[in-house]
């Protein structure tokens, strides 16, 4: 205990200095980097909600079930959740950049094979397609996070592209809304796939590692040592043997109680994705255009306290001297308490009410969300982000596969979405066990066997 003591005394020292020093710090590019992380999660969350708002128009023009349109809300998760391990690995051997790059590409080829295929199956496959091409960018931001960040930074960095998830529904699901109401359900994903064909050209042409920028001049000596100085991992590292340290990090309780908790928080966060627009539809009884105009009421609020309460405050209060464990277990553990507010959709048939209730429960689910995220980068070993992200990605998409179609036979069984929010709720209460008993303290684990320079793009 009083080892822990001086070391959180140490910490919070270092902390308070630099926070000192990032207000003298040369250069923001790194927040630049940021920006453009975002833009990608953004773009990338259009090809999620996209099939949430046109799913209705796509149900009645296919004649499916709530179960096989459940189904249909999910494919993307199975290949995009067996993707993630392998895909971790494969960012911690070559780095981001080119698999990035690579994915990119593909996921927009994938968006366009949905607008001109026709039938369940073809549509099945082509979601399948686009979970393999999108299967790097959640852990391929949270790499670059830690390349690019010091550590007392990483919260509001993981906010700017965990946010725009959220933010993704808060201008996605209106404009989604406008266009399948105009053009019908194809035309979400004419739309969509053309913005992520802007972001490959975007991000082919303008990321670039922090060493590469340095010496190419887009990044200025004093902030490059700012970020090196503050905790940020090495680029050119690569475990020397990356299945056995997988294997240590499969065995790690730290590792276990973060991924499952990141999960259970999913489970909430993709069961109100895939399935708000169609509550509101189908159980309210709104319009298409209506029932998007009211979605956007609780992502509005779920983005704002992702970025002011998970990025921002946790980043001023580490900053400023207070314990960097005690603020991020906090705002871990709070933000999925008040996420317990999501049971009021379960109680409610009017409109305003079930909002209110849905707005409270995803703003506390939203500012838990950058805090878990950025934990990646900070209890992985030096040069095993991608791994610990991976393990942490595949399990979360398990629970994420799973969310729309259990919520699709219970409204297939009951009539209503009663129980899909009960169960959303049950697994927001197992997510701050996971959180408050499994995972402990949020520090580094220990490497099995020092990183290798390697060659990463």
């Amino acid at each position: 205990m009083a080892v822990h003591e001086v070391a959180d005394a140490e910490s919070s020292s270092a902390q308070a200095q630099a926070g000192q020093a990032a207000r003298v710090a040369g250069g923001r590019t790194r927040w630049g980097i940021a920006a453009l992380l975002g833009t990608g999660i953004l773009i990338n969350y259009f090809d999620r909600v996209n099939i949430s708002v046109a799913g209705t128009d796509l149900q009645h023009a296919m004649g499916l079930s709530a179960g096989q349109l459940g189904i249909l809300f999910s494919a993307f998760t199975w290949s995009y959740g067996l993707a993630q391990i392998p895909v971790g690995l494969l960012l911690d051997r070559i780095g981001v950049a080119w698999v990035t790059r690579v994915s990119t590409v593909l996921w927009a080829c994938a968006t366009f094979l949905t607008a001109v295929v026709s039938g369940l199956g073809m549509i099945l496959l082509a979601r399948l397609l686009l979970g393999l091409a999108e299967a790097p960018a959640i852990v391929s931001s949270q790499k670059t996070t830690s390349y690019w960040f010091p550590r007392q930074e990483r919260g509001l960095c993981t906010s700017a592209f965990d946010g725009a998830a959220k933010f993704s529904n808060v201008i996605g699901v209106p404009l989604m809304s406008v266009v399948v109401s105009e053009f019908g359900w194809r035309g979400a994903f004419w739309v969509s796939g053309s913005l992520s064909l802007l972001y490959a050209l975007a991000y082919w042409l303008l990321y670039r590692n922090p060493r590469q920028m340095l010496r190419a001049g887009r990044l200025s000596q004093s902030e490059y040592r700012y970020i090196t100085e503050g905790g940020a991992q090495d680029e050119d590292a690569v475990p020397a043997n990356q299945f056995a340290g997988l294997g240590r990090l499969l065995r790690n309780r730290k590792v276990w109680g973060l991924s499952l908790g990141f999960a259970c928080y999913n489970y909430a966060f993709f069961m109100l994705l895939t399935w708000l627009p169609g509550y509101l539809e189908g159980q309210l009884h709104m319009s298409v255009l209506k029932g998007g105009l009211y979605s956007a009421i609780p992502w509005i609020t779920a983005t704002l306290s992702d970025l002011l309460i998970g990025g921002l405050l946790v980043d001023r209060l580490i900053a400023r001297g207070r314990d960097a464990n005690r603020v991020r277990k906090s705002v871990l553990v709070g933000g999925m308490v008040v996420g317990l507010c999501v049971i009021g959709g379960a109680t409610t048939h009017t409109p305003a009410v079930a909002v209110l209730f849905i707005s409270l429960g995803l703003g506390g689910l939203s500012a838990s969300a950058p805090v878990g995220s950025s934990c990646v980068a900070l209890i992985a070993p030096e040069g095993s982000v991608g791994a610990v992200g991976g393990i942490l990605n595949f399990l979360s998409q398990l629970f994420v596969a799973a969310a729309p179609i259990v919520t699709g036979y219970l409204v297939d069984d009951t009539g209503n979405f009663a129980w899909g929010f009960v169960i959303a709720t049950l697994m927001v209460a197992l997510g701050i066990l996971c959180y408050l008993f499994v995972l402990g303290r949020i520090e580094q684990v220990p490497s099995l066997q020092p990183a290798q320079k390697g060659t990463t793009a």
